[in-house]
Parts: structure tokens; sequence; C-alpha cells
């Protein structure tokens, strides 16, 4: 078994101190954590204390009862620390303590206290072959002061073998502002085991960068070796893959040994894969027949897209690449639909069970087609990438004249397309031409409102005063002619289907008074226009 000793560098004789040390099979000494460091320095003041002796704290009757007195000694003491302005100011006598107002002794500032240095020693191996010292200086007045052995340092660390070899015979070696002395000493004591990747296992990932960045400030290549093994194969968590990937960066590493680590987060592949990788997985998930595992996966990759902006976003080629992709997926899937719904409007297919089974099954995959159309909308909405997106959606006529024909149950998706387009148009996410603006109004409209009333309780997508407040800024962006033969029809179906109809209540307002306010408000005298038309 080892000897432990603790000692005081300044040759005072030693404190013995009960410091948390445990001892290896190696036979070395695991300092103790910051924590413990501090809380044994405060011991010895904290036993140093008289336990007896010590007189109770005055209670607030006598403090107020009695005024308080001064003794001659004590007034003799303290007259040369009551000088304010003068050397000839003196207490006043004691006969003079009676007095109504006793006088105020004014005590000398006390002299700053310089903070203690607190010292410990570890010693490694054995002891009694140790032939050199290293005095580490932390915060907060800690030094630590190893017993180690030259050889065994120099073997092990370039740092410690220059210093060696330029101070010879060399006793000790001042380690000066050490970050972080705990991990220091555990480094250091990594240099007497024979496997230490062994000793690293039990260890978590940020306790292991702390050594790794010790050991390369030491030069210890083997612990750095080892350091990079541990974390080639551990699993990151949470914020650690980010401080990994910093540490490794800021890593000498003359032998590439670290690239395995970078791999884990980054790609050698010359060619540009992303864009081949994001349409396999658009098509993965469109192409799914499962339900939870399209609905999860759908839902999954669009909170991706909505974290990740710089993901598609339109600007360069790349970006322009993977837009066209989504674009292109999104006529396959509108193809689709259009062709489903013409065969399930078909009157010419025969009656019977196996044609009753057959449009069902067509139903369901308008309603899986429409889902489908539905997600790109709202990835390339997010994307700021839906101009195109409006024109192609206005342009289907023939799949609009379909809609009425296919149960509401199966078609609503369809209208929310149209809401999600009208919602890009009323935030400033897309901006199509007019032109464009009221041919989807006048193709999509009716549809959507007819399937309103399934969409505020089938469709969990869907949220009416979004919905509402993007239909009302898509009209108000119109001529006002157009907002009045808009507005005008909506009404009509307001009045007769109340709740199963968009409330453009606030559109209607502003229509109004920019159609029957403003014209007699600008012929007012005061009004701008009227001055303007003066001049």
């Amino acid at each position: 078994m080892a000897e432990f000793k603790i000692g005081r560098l300044d040759g005072q004789p030693p404190r013995i101190r009960n410091v948390p040390i445990a001892v290896t099979p190696e036979g070395f000494w695991c300092c103790p954590s910051q924590a413990a460091l501090q809380k044994t320095a405060k011991s010895p003041n904290q036993q140093g204390r008289p336990r007896g002796g010590a007189s109770p704290a005055p209670s607030k009757v006598s403090s107020v009862q009695r005024a308080p007195t001064i003794s001659s000694e004590k007034r003799a003491q303290s007259t040369p620390r009551s000088r304010t302005n003068s050397d000839e100011q003196v207490c006043p006598p004691a006969d003079a303590v009676a007095a109504p107002d006793p006088p105020k002794v004014v005590p000398a500032p006390a002299p700053e206290k310089r903070p203690k240095q607190h010292k410990i020693s570890v010693g490694f191996g054995q002891l009694g072959t140790s032939d050199l010292k290293v005095v580490l200086h932390g915060k907060e007045g800690v030094a630590v002061k190893m017993i180690v052995h030259k050889n065994i340092l120099a073997e092990n660390s370039t740092f410690f073998a220059d210093r060696i070899s330029r101070q010879s015979p060399v006793a000790c070696i001042e380690v000066p502002d050490c970050e972080d002395v705990e991990i220091y000493v555990e480094t250091v004591g990594l240099m007497y085991c024979k496997d230490v990747k062994q000793r690293l296992i039990k260890q978590n990932v940020p306790r292991v960068l702390r050594i790794l960045k010790v050991a390369e400030s030491l030069g210890f290549r083997a612990c750095i070796m080892s350091c990079l093994d541990y974390l080639e194969a551990v699993p990151w968590v949470g914020d650690e893959e980010e401080n990994v990937v910093s540490s490794i960066r800021q890593l000498h590493d003359e032998d590439h040994r670290a690239n395995p680590l970078l791999r884990r987060v980054t790609s050698d592949v010359l060619t540009n894969p992303p864009n081949d990788t994001l349409a396999h997985i658009i098509d993965l998930v469109l192409k799914s027949n499962e339900d939870r595992g399209r609905r999860e996966m759908k839902s999954l990759v669009l909170k991706l897209f909505k974290e990740n902006s710089n993901v598609c976003a339109n600007g360069s080629s790349a970006d322009s690449s993977c837009i066209m992709t989504l674009y292109s997926y999104f006529q396959n899937c509108l193809d689709s639909l259009l062709a489903l719904s013409r065969q399930a409007s078909d009157p010419e297919e025969p009656a019977g069970e196996e044609s009753s089974g057959s449009k069902e099954q067509t139903f369901r995959k308008i309603a899986l087609e429409a889902d489908n159309l539905l997600w790109l909308a709202e990835i390339l909405s997010d994307r700021n990438a839906a101009d195109e997106l409006t024109v192609i959606w206005a342009s289907q006529a023939e799949l609009a004249e379909l809609h009425p024909k296919i149960p509401v149950m199966h078609r609503h998706l369809v209208s929310c397309v149209t809401a999600r387009l009208l919602v890009a148009i009323g935030k400033g996410e897309a901006l199509p031409s007019k032109e464009t603006r009221r041919r989807l109004l006048d193709v999509w409209l009716q549809p959507l409102m007819d399937d309103y009333r399934w969409l505020q309780h089938g469709c969990r997508w869907f949220d009416r005063a979004v919905v509402e407040d993007g239909i009302g800024q898509a009209i108000l962006t119109l001529p006002l002619e157009d907002q009045q033969a808009v507005l005008l029809a909506w009404l009509g179906r307001f009045l007769k289907a109340g709740d199963g109809c968009p409330n453009l209540q606030r559109a209607f307002e502003v229509w109004w008074r920019r159609t029957f306010v403003r014209p007699y408000a600008e012929l007012q005298p005061g009004s701008s226009s009227s001055r303007s038309g003066r001049h």
C-alpha cells in the first residue's frame, strides 16, 4: 500500500487534514474535486474556533436598557484609533460616561485580509523513490503539490520532458494559473496507468474532454489517443456533440487520428448527395401506405424543415435544385389526384360489390394524394417558394369541377391546400400576380366554402382564425372592383350558411370603408387629396 503524506510548502510543521483521496490499484492517488478542496480548506478555520468560553449574544432588552460604557483601559487603547482629523483629539474622561450623549468610538478600518492560500500535497506511486515536486497554483488560492517521478513524467509528457531537460538538476516545477487543477492532477495520475483507455470507461464525455484538453497541453500522447478512442466509441447526447466537435477541431492532430470522430457529423464524399438523399426521403414518405408512420414522419420532416431555414432556402443553385425537386413531387401528386378524381366521378362505371370496393379504394387514394399535396404546399410556403405553386393550383379548373362529385370526407384535404395557399398570400409568404390571385379565388373559393363546415371539425391542421384572416387579406390585395365581386358572392353564401362559411367580416369592413367612406372623406376641404388638387 502506498504511503500518503501531507506537507506544507513554506517549511512550517505540517498540519494533518482529512482529504478525501482514494488509492488505485496502480498506486496513484485520485485528486479530490474542487468542492472537496474548498471544503477541506475551510475545515481548519472551523476547527480553530474555541468551543467553549464564548459569551452569548446580548439580548435585545439589555442592549436597550444599558448605555454603553468604556473602561479606562479600553479608552486608553482606543485613543489612537479614534482619531479622525487631528492628533489632539482624545476620548473623554471616565466621569463623562454618564452624560446623555456618550462618545462615539470610530474604529480604524480593518486591514485588508489577503486570500489565504490552501495547500494540499498529493503523492503518486512509491513516495520513497520520488524525485520531483510539481506545484499547481489554481484559483481561489488553492495550491496542490504533486510528489512524482521524473522518469515517468518525462517518458509520457513532452512538456515535462522539456522542463526537466532545461533545468538539470530540477527538484520542483511550478505551474502558475492552472485552470483545472482537479483534471490536471488526474491526468498526471494517468501517466502511472498501464491502460489509460480502461481508466476512461467509467468517465462521461464532458470530463473526458477536460482530460483531453490538459493531455494536449502536456503533450501526453497516449492519453490523447485514448480520449479520441473513447469519444469515437461512445454516443454524444444533447449539447455534447457541439462540444466534442469544437474540441476536436481545436486539437493539433498531426496524424489525423481525430478524423473518424468528425466523420460522424461530416461526410468526405465530394459529390453533392444532399438533394438526392432529400428526394429519396420525400419519395419514401409520399409512397408510404401505413397511416401512422407516414403521418409521424411528415410531421417530423416538416418540423425539421422549419427549424433549419438554410435547408432548401431560396437562393443558391443547390437550393434551387431542392425547390425543383419539391415542385416535381407536387406535380406528380397533382396529376395522380386528377386521374383519381376522374375515375371516382365516372358515371359509366358498373355497379356492384366489387365496384363499390374499388371506389372506396379510389376515395382513399384521393385523400392520400390530397394529404401529400398539403404537406408539400406547407414546406414550399414555409420556404417562401410558393409563388409558382399558386399559379399551378389556380389553373386546376377541371379538378375544381370534379371536386363536388367526391364525398366531402375524402375531398376536404383538397380545400386545405387552397386554404394554405391563401394564408401564404395573406402573410406575404407568396407573391403571385393579381391575375393569379383573382383566378385562385374564382376557381377554389367556392369549393372551400362548400367544405368549410367539415374542415372545422374533421381537419386537425385547420385553424379557423388564421384561415379566415388569410382569405380576407388575400381578397383585399385585389383591385377594388374584384374585392366587391368576391365579397358580395361571399355575403350571399354567409347569410345562408352562417358558421358553415368563412367569416370575412373584417375584410368586408375594410372594403366598405374603401368603397363608401374614403371617396367622400377625400372630398372634404381639410383632406390631403383636396389640398393637393387645389395646387
